[in-house]
Order: structure tokens, then C-alpha cells, then sequence
């Protein structure tokens, strides 16, 4: 398989995944900065010029952070990253569809691609003001649904990637992460698997 994937991104998450099952798979990084994404080469793979992209053993591109999360789990279910009961199932969805759709799409893309929230940069400033109440707020609402210690479903799944990756940036960016996002973070710093990504993505792991 392959990981069309940017360091530090949405695609950090899968990529902890991909490490987790402990599959075989070249990481083809994408620079985002650079335009990598609108090459003609890469709109062949995948026309919505976003990240990730997982490049399947049959050749078949799937995209969006939720649906490969999802295949992965259900592809290998020894490895628990879903309840595997109805409602389990459906609150890690659901916190899924949170993070990628609200902190991440409504939030803290306003924080990192301003200039696609408004046309004017004088508008700048009060767009990131507006990505930063976002997040804070969205925080609260994910704080209150988290257990006060342990990953965000009882053991570890996909929501927890999906979890992750938002904390992190919350973390670069000095936004102040509520107590048990706080601590989710902290675990999840810990788990081996996470600490080599973050190694193998090129950022210092203390």
C-alpha cells in the first residue's frame, strides 16, 4: 500500500494506524506548501487534492481521514480499533466526525488556511480569532464526552488517531488543551507506536 501523507497533518493520524496494524506500506509525503497536491500526477490519484490518500494493494485510491480510518478497522479486526458492538461503534464515528469536521475543517482550518475564509487580509486576523473560538469550544464538548482517564472509547481505536492528531496541533499552536483532552494527549504520547511516528515525521519526542 501507499500513504500519500504531509508530516504533521490530518495524515499523521492514519499514519499511526497503518503503524499500529504493523503493515507494510511506502509513505509518499506531499507537500502541501509546494502545490504537491495540484500536480496533474497527483489529481490522477486522487481528483479532491487532499490528504491522506491510501493507495490500496489492489491499486484503488480511497480518501478522507473517517473512511480509511474506518476500512482499516474493519479490514483488520483482530486488532480491536473499533468496540465492535452498534453503539461503540457509532460514539467513535461520531467523536470521528467531530474532530475531522468541526475542530479540523471548521477550526483550525481558518488557524492554518485563513486566506480561504476570507478574501480581504484585513479580515484575517478576526477569521483565526473566530477558527481559535471554534476549537476552544469544540475542545469543551469532546472534554466532556472523554473518560476522566483512559483512551476515548475504553481501549485504543481509530477515534483515538483521529483525537490525536487535533491535540497535537492544539500543542504547536499553544492552544491550552481542557484536563482530560490533556491527559488523552499525554497517553497517547506515551504509546510507542505514536512516539516513532512523530520521530519518523521528523518532530522531537520528549
Amino acid at each position: 500500500m501507499k500513504l500519500y501523507m504531509t508530516p504533521g497533518s490530518c495524515s499523521t493520524g492514519i499514519h499511526i494506524l497503518l503503524e499500529e496494524l504493523d503493515l507494510v506500506f511506502e509513505a509518499h509525503l506531499v507537500n502541501l506548501m509546494a502545490g504537491d497536491h495540484t500536480t496533474p500526477e497527483y489529481l490522477a490519484i486522487n481528483p479532491k487534492a487532499t490528504i491522506p490518500t491510501l493507495v490500496r494493494n489492489d491499486g484503488s485510491a480511497l480518501t478522507e481521514f473517517q473512511a480509511i480510518a474506518y476500512w482499516l478497522a474493519r479490514s483488520y479486526p483482530k486488532a480491536k480499533l473499533l468496540p465492535g458492538d452498534p453503539d461503540g461503534d457509532a460514539r467513535v464515528i461520531e467523536l470521528i466526525d467531530y474532530v475531522v469536521g468541526t475542530l479540523h475543517g471548521q477550526g483550525f482550518a481558518r488557524i492554518f488556511t485563513t486566506d480561504k475564509f476570507a478574501a480581504n487580509a484585513a479580515d484575517f486576523e478576526a477569521v483565526k480569532a473566530q477558527g481559535l473560538d471554534i476549537v476552544n469550544r469544540a475542545f469543551a464538548v469532546v472534554n466532556g464526552s472523554l473518560p476522566p482517564q483512559g483512551y476515548a472509547a475504553g481501549a485504543f481505536s481509530i477515534a483515538d488517531a483521529a483525537l490525536f492528531y487535533v491535540e497535537f496541533w492544539a500543542d504547536k499552536t499553544g492552544v491550552a488543551l481542557p484536563e482530560r483532552c490533556l491527559a488523552h494527549y499525554r497517553l497517547m504520547l506515551a504509546r510507542p507506536v505514536v512516539r516513532r511516528v512523530l520521530l519518523e515525521e521528523g518532530y522531537r519526542v520528549d
